[in-house]
């Protein structure tokens, strides 16, 4: 009989989606699978180091593990495994470490394993050519599903260590990215979200990511195509006019900014000037009726002043994003910013970290109500505390009660109200009986 086994994600979509495929091929191959909060017999971790707490994370969770279940054995996967080999594997009961370059190959591992007195690392150079997945990322948790279509990156902005962790930018074949496009809308997955390190530099055959989104559009089944964070320097204007056709499309970017002072930026060698994003985030806001757009803003790096925060406050006040992910600032195992003179203390990283996310709570509220009145589709996901909850297309979350089941439903709401983080919701169709509930959690 085949082991149990569990799978806790840590860090992006991109790692949710390659753990959901792992996670098929292990079902596949007759393991049995338990939810994490369960004993098993092993557990894969897939790690992330995109941040410190990241690392924090993995150590924590092998704690816990450990602690709740210590006949388990451990398997850390991913991205931490890649750069901090040697660190992971000291750690108890941790059997396996593999890295990006084998980690889809994580069940054939498994079955070849002889010593389990001796932790296996296997972290081999990641190659740079393009890929397939042949297990499909079916999300049994989940009504939305990722599909990734890109690895790696060529930029080395100088915070980051992904060039290091995932290796130089490669694209996913294309034929295997419409096969598993079609497995994941004959299961049942009405969104997709195209995933990836740096989706925008798509390339394959001669196709980038308008012909896959082009395609994908022609797939029974699927009624949602998102894109996940993507470059600035990287979106073509001709995608933004497709969002506005009324297509598939959601009416949604998240674009990184990181800083919106060109000398940070020049520090972080972003290959763009706030001149230059600004320019192309109004012209995506003026094309795309109600388009959502968030950013990422990396608070607290090396030689950031004063002066450069508040350009930078001050800029994402007018700028018309919606709402913005904050990071405080830590130095990377392998990223180029370790070597840069005037580390910013860590009580004013603090400080600024929260001027700039109460900022973007208020900016989202605005957002938010200048829905307020307007007829949106959601599709619903759960049932949470009494309460239905589901997305638009431009990632608003609403919240309803219904007397009927909408999992997995993309039904017409009238928007209502909002708490700064979700909308209420009246459903218009009078055969599904609903009524109004406060705004819930995001």
């Amino acid at each position: 009989m085949k082991p149990s086994i569990s799978f806790y994600t840590l860090g992006c979509r991109l790692n949710q989606a390659e753990t959901a495929s792992i996670q098929n091929s292990f079902e596949s191959g007759g393991y049995r699978v338990v939810d994490f909060k369960k004993t098993a017999d092993i557990v894969v971790i897939n790690t992330c180091t995109v941040t410190e707490n990241g690392d924090t994370d993995t150590r924590r969770l092998v704690n816990r593990i450990n602690r709740l279940n210590p006949g388990a054995r451990i398997a850390l996967i991913g991205c931490q495994a890649q750069v901090q080999k040697e660190k992971l594997a000291r750690l108890p009961n941790v059997r396996w470490v593999v890295g990006n370059a084998r980690k889809m190959e994580l069940l054939s591992i498994f079955e070849e394993w002889s010593d389990p007195d001796e932790p296996q690392v296997i972290t081999p150079a990641i190659e740079k050519k393009p890929f397939i997945i042949p297990v499909a990322a079916i999300d049994r948790q989940h009504t939305r599903a990722n599909l990734k279509i890109q690895d790696g990156c060529d930029f080395f902005c100088s915070f980051c260590e992904i060039p290091y962790a995932r290796g130089r930018a490669r694209s996913r074949e294309f034929g295997n990215i419409l096969l598993e496009a079609r497995a994941l809308a004959a299961a049942g997955h009405q969104e997709i979200i195209l995933t990836g390190i740096n989706v925008g530099t798509y390339r394959h055959d001669g196709k980038t990511v308008r012909d896959v989104i082009d395609a994908l559009e022609q797939v029974e089944g699927l009624e949602r195509i998102r894109i996940s964070s993507i470059e600035p320097t990287t979106v073509p204007e001709a995608l933004v006019r497709k969002m506005a056709s009324g297509s598939k499309l959601c009416r949604y970017l998240h674009i990184p900014l990181q800083s919106a002072s060109d000398p940070v930026l020049g520090l972080m060698k972003r290959k763009y000037n706030f001149k230059e994003f600004s320019r192309f985030i109004r012209m995506a806001h003026e094309t795309v009726p109600e388009i959502c757009l968030g950013t990422d803003v990396i608070v607290g790096f090396p030689g950031e002043t004063e002066e450069h925060f508040r350009e930078t406050y001050d800029r994402l006040l007018d700028l018309p994003v919606h709402y913005f992910h904050v990071f405080s600032y830590s130095a990377r195992h392998m990223a180029k910013s370790r070597d840069l003179a005037d580390p910013v203390p860590v009580s004013v990283i603090q400080k600024r970290s929260e001027l700039l996310r109460e900022l973007s709570l208020r900016k989202r509220r605005v957002y938010f109500e200048s829905l307020a009145g307007s007829v949106q589709t959601v599709l619903f996901e759960q049932k949470k505390g009494g309460w239905w909850t589901g997305l638009t297309d431009h990632y608003v979350r609403v919240n309803l009660r219904s007397s009927q089941d909408l999992q997995n439903r993309m039904i017409p709401v009238r928007l209502g109200t909002t708490d700064g983080i979700a909308m209420t919701g009246e459903i218009l169709n009078p055969s599904i009986p609903a009524l109004r509930a406060d705004a819930g959690v995001c």
